[in-house]
């Protein structure tokens, strides 16, 4: 995802944050528990690597392009 890991892009858009000028933190992991879903991180990092998976497999079976 735009050269980043799956693991990488969960991270970045799922951690923890405070807001510099209202000093407001925003944890998705409150949100998870909120909704009766404390593994919905993990579960949409799952989601990801396995569509990540299944995209690699399709590109490999796709067949060769020549460009002249």
């Amino acid at each position: 995802m735009n050269g980043k890991s799956a693991i990488e892009w969960i991270m970045e858009r799922y951690a923890v944050t405070v807001h510099k000028e209202s000093d407001i933190e925003n944890d998705p992991n409150d949100w998870a528990l909120d909704t009766g879903n404390p593994r919905y991180i993990l579960d949409l990092l799952h989601s990801v690597i396995n569509l990540s998976v299944q995209t690699v497999e399709i590109v490999k079976g796709l067949p060769e392009v020549k460009f002249e």
